[in-house]
């Protein structure tokens, strides 16, 4: 079987490379999927519908837009791993933890232990806490070969 997993979260350091890196060399049987990652692509999608004079109805669209994407994307993944960085604050990345709760889809949370208690609702509904990518190459090939690293 192979697994489908949903990467969420903050845009702005290499940990989605780290786990993809990790999992090609794990030989793992993983598919992965994302939102869009590039920020000014993401900000720009509904301005496909037409040019908006305020904001507010720009990132309405452009979030509808993206929200194709990203609906489908979860409902068809078989985890999710959810990355928060420090210097931002990822309410996407919250958004998307808990439609998987939702759905009932396991996910992982990946994080920092100095944002422990800001996240401790997400934490609480996750399966896995994990602090670097490494650990969570090491859930992943568990998971999907049933083997400990």
């Amino acid at each position: 079987m192979n697994w489908t997993v949903y990467l969420s979260g903050e845009i702005h350091t290499d940990w989605r490379q780290q786990i993809m890196q990790g999992a090609v060399a794990n030989n793992l049987p993983v598919i992965f999927t994302s939102a869009v990652t590039d920020h000014e692509a993401s900000d720009a999608a509904g301005d496909v519908l037409g040019a908006e004079s305020d904001n507010y109805w720009r990132d309405h669209k452009s979030s509808k837009v993206n929200g194709i994407r990203t609906k489908t994307l979860l409902e068809n993944c078989d985890l999710l791993v959810v990355r928060f960085g420090d210097k931002y604050k990822q309410w996407n990345a919250a958004f998307e933890a808990g439609m998987c709760a939702a759905l009932g889809k396991p996910y992982i949370t990946l994080h920092d232990a100095d944002i422990i208690h800001p996240l401790k609702e997400v934490d609480a509904a996750a399966m896995a806490w994990a602090k670097t990518p490494a650990e969570v190459v090491a859930v992943l090939k568990y998971v999907t070969t049933a083997r400990a690293v």
